[in-house]
Formats: C-alpha cells, structure tokens, sequence
C-alpha cells in the first residue's frame, strides 16, 4: 500500500453529504444525499477508495409531485435523504425516506447501472440502513431513539410479530441526537454507527454501538471527535467498508461551508471486538491507502459545449449522459419539464424555454445545476438573450437559499445585464422555508447586444464563502453587483451549485440559448 498525501482529504471536494459506500469484489459505490436534485439517487464508483466518478442514477423523477415539479411550492431542502446501499444475493438495493412526501422507498435492480425497480415500505424510517441478516430483512432508523424493525420477505412493510425494538437512546440530549444510522453484522456481531453532536457545544462526532445478538444489549460511544484543524467542523456520518485485503475504513462528511458536505477517508482498526477510527480518535495526515487497479476516473464537474460525443458504445453513453441526455455531471433543480428544454447538438446551445410566471430565481423550474469545488472555482456560459420577452431574466447563479445571480434582462427599451442578490435579513434567522430572506438588484447595465458572456466567480477557502459576478465586456471581464455573501442553511440544504436559468416575470413563451459552458477549478493553497 502507498502512504497518503496530506492532501487527500477531504476527498471529491465536492458537496456528498451522508455517504454510504460498500464494496462488491474490487469496487466500491458511494451514495449520498440527493434532496431536490433531479436525476436523484447518485451512485459514484470506486476502485480504490479515493478516485471516484459516476457509475449511475437511481431514478430519473421520484413521484412528480406539484411541489416536485416546483408546480406552486418546491421541496428544497426535503427531497431523498440519506440513502442506504446495500448488494445482497445478486441484487442492489437502494432504501430511503424523502422529507417532503413522508415516505421510504426501496429501489432495486441486478446492475448498479439500472435499470432500477421501485417500491414502498410502508412507514417512515428516518435515516435508515437496510441489514440483511441470513433470511431475515432488518432496517435500523430514528433520531435519538434508534430502532430496529424486522421487515417482511418482500421488503414492503414491517414483519407481522417482527423484532421491533429500541436498540439506542441518546437520552437527554439538548442538541443532535443520534442519527445518520449505518448498519452492519461484522464477523457475528452487530454495529450501529451514528453521528451526533458533543453535547456541550456543537461539534459532529461518530459514534459506535455493537452487541453480541440482534436482539442483545448495545454498547458504545464515540469513535472519533476531529475537526482536521478546519474551522470547528467535526467529521461523521457514514460507516466502514473493507478492502479485499482486510483492511478497514470508514469514509464519513464534513462541513465545508456554502460548498457543502465533503466526505473524508479515515483509516479505521479493531480493538479487539469494537472499529476505532483514526489514531486516537484523530483523523491522520498520512495512512496507507487501500490497493486498487489502475483506472482513469472520469471528473465529477467539468465544461460543457452541449455537443455529445460520437463514437460512445451504449454503456459508456449510458454512465456518462444522464436520463434527460445531458452529461452526467448535471442534475436539474426540481423535477424539469422537458418539454421546454431543447439540445441543439449540432450546433452546441442548450436552449430553456419559459413556461410558467415566477416571482424569484428559486421559482425557475428546468435551471441546470452543477456542484461547485473546494476551495474554489468559476463558471462561464455564453447567453444568447434574442428570444427574451420583457420581464425575463436569463443567466447564471449561484444557487443557495442566499443566491446570486448574473442575468440579461429584457426591458421595454431593451436588454440590460443585471446583479442581484438574495441575503439574510440583519439579526433574522434562516429558517426551512426561507424566511428572513430578501432578494436585492444592486446594478444593471445596458447589454448592448443580445449575447452575452457570464461569469460567477466562488470563494470557499476557510469558510470565506463569497461569489463575485462577471459579464464580458471589450476585451474583459468588468464586475457587475457586489461581493454576494453565501451561506449553507437547512433552508436548502445543499452546497452551493452553478445554476443555468431563465424564468419569466410577466409573460411566458420567451426563450434563451445557452453554450460553451466553461468550469473552472482553483487549486487550494
């Protein structure tokens, strides 16, 4: 095995909070949280624990909903939560409960790549993570009182005379409470992993339970309380994996901010019958890193020219354009309409067609989103405003509960390009719903021509998190706006993406075409 570089963590850089990963021969899949991100259910692939790309989607749309299709509400920050992947005899299974529908639903299917086969447990499992036992089914959920259900044959709803018992209680606890359920039967005994916050102060930790038998006493405590000198923010949530060596690991998140939840690997041992994560409860500069083969992962963020690429077999097309034939790499806000989105390939401009009257940004429903990077990065697309209606806005943001945005605008005597901004309200709290926000023009600027070049611009280097706003203008870029402050919230619940747009605010039928999307990642000094 070769030793790590510091710089290993945290690993992708990019916002997979909650990740469960497992191992299947000689790769690993990671799922993570996907809330109101469309595809959903993300799948990543793995050959070594720390090169990663996407290996598939679970599910193109979910129930299609009026709040799923953003049709009169919206389930930001709701969506699909904390995925629980599992492969047992033959088959993969993907378990988890969205917030916005108060429902657990059960995918499955012979190939990570799909197709995938959906159905329902009945009731609501917070959190939870699916055990399979021999011939028996178990799903462990709940927060601060964690329980575990024995399920029926088909998996659809808890085993009539079943185990059904209260395994843990973090009792008292005036914070977070145990949560974030990983499940395992490890050489005859049975591990439940969660995180939770100190109980004195905010601080993520990971804990470990074990017992002896299912239905035996569970014992435990914290395995591991670090912040890797980053900020205060405690890495947890998630479980181990082992390697085809034997070796262990445990790949957990960590806040990073507006950009998000970022996993991180941590070598993990035993002692004795109970896992101990890092070195003495501390996660290391440098460790071994797992064996793997040699293989080239494709970038989880990158550029696009909306041209695709010829000359792709079925499955290399099939892991690389998503469901709604765009790459990978893109996931739509809400569930989109796709009757009003249009590839054109051959000439390479993805056009957005304005479909419905909205009073915000976070009302434009088909808006194209990519994760941004740690520690920071900048996107470019170039907007072609000609089939614009007045009162429509059309341009690139970065998409957060406190947003910005830089758009062409089509005005009674024209086109300008236009800054704005949504921040918190001076000593107001950020609450689910967005309360406390208040959306701000701070500059417009006639266009002068009805393509335009975008910039946003991100800075997420210790917590700085900023965006700055960019049109091309001669032979530059001049910013447009202000400094625009961003913020991780529950609101959303999401790092903060590119997002491509146009919505309407007094009439629909407008359209905007947008092309050659550049992705810019800055190295972290």
């Amino acid at each position: 095995m070769k030793k790590s570089e510091s710089g290993i963590n945290p690993l992708l850089k990019l916002d997979y909070p909650d990740p469960d990963v497992i191992r299947v021969g000689d790769t690993y899949y990671m799922i993570t949280t996907m809330v109101h991100f469309m595809p959903g259910g993300e799948i990543l692939r793995s050959y070594d624990l720390v090169n990663w790309e996407h290996a598939a989607f679970v599910y193109d749309r979910l129930d299609s909903t009026p709040e799923q299709r953003m049709e009169g509400g919206n389930i930001y920050g709701k969506g699909m939560w904390a995925a629980s992947l599992r492969y047992h005899n033959n088959l993969f299974y993907v378990c988890f409960s969205a917030n916005d529908t108060g429902k657990t639903y059960l995918y499955t299917s012979e190939q990570i790549a799909g197709p995938w086969k959906k159905q329902e447990i009945q009731g609501f499992y917070h959190d939870s993570s699916l055990l399979f036992d021999g011939d028996n089914a178990y799903i462990a959920y709940g927060n601060k009182k964690i329980y575990i259900t024995q399920l029926n044959s088909d998996l659809t709803a808890p085993l009539a005379g079943g185990l059904h018992r209260l395994a843990v209680w973090d009792e008292g606890h005036p914070g977070l409470g145990y949560e974030g359920t990983h499940f395992y039967k490890i050489n005859g005994r049975y591990y439940l992993f969660f995180i939770h916050s100190l109980r004195d102060r905010w601080m993520r930790t990971e804990a470990c339970f074990a017992a002896d038998s299912i239905d035996g006493e569970f014992k435990g405590g914290d395995v591991l309380n670090d912040d890797r000198g980053y900020c205060g923010q405690g890495v947890a949530q998630g479980g181990i994996v082992d390697t085809p060596e034997g070796k262990w690991y445990g790949v957990l998140f960590q806040d990073y901010g507006a950009v998000g939840r970022i996993p991180v690997l941590v070598p993990a041992a035993w002692e004795g019958h109970m896992p101990v994560l890092g070195v003495r409860g501390k996660v290391p500069g440098q460790f071994e890193l797992p064996q793997g083969k040699n293989h080239s992962c494709r970038p989880l963020v990158q550029s696009d020219d909306f041209r695709k690429e010829e000359s792709l077999s079925r499955e290399q097309e099939r892991e690389q354009y998503g469901c709604y034939g765009l790459k990978s790499v893109w996931q739509f806000n809400h569930e989109p309409d796709m009757q009003l989105v249009e590839q054109d390939a051959e000439r390479g401009i993805l056009w957005l067609k304005a479909g419905r009257l909205c009073e915000s940004l976070l009302q434009a429903n088909n808006m194209l989103t990519q994760r941004m990077i740690y520690p920071g990065c900048a996107g470019e697309v170039t907007v072609d405003a000609s089939g614009l209606k007045e009162g429509d806005y059309a341009g690139i943001c970065a998409l957060q509960g406190c947003y910005g945005m830089v758009a062409v605008t089509r005005k009674k005597d024209g086109c300008y390009i236009v800054m704005k901004g949504r921040s918190l309200e001076e000593d107001s709290p950020l609450g689910r719903q967005g309360e406390g926000f208040q959306e701000t023009e701070w500059e417009s600027v006639r266009a002068g021509q009805d393509v335009v070049r975008l910039r946003v611009k991100a800075d997420f280097f210790k917590m700085k998190d900023e965006a700055e706003f960019f049109y091309h203008h001669g032979n530059g870029w001049k910013q447009i706006g202000v400094t625009q402050k961003l913020h991780f919230g529950l609101d959303h619940f999401a790092g903060c993406r590119f997002g491509l747009f146009l919505y309407a605010t007094k009439e629909t039928g407008g359209r905007a075409g947008f092309s050659d999307f550049l992705y810019c990642a800055r190295p972290e000094t």
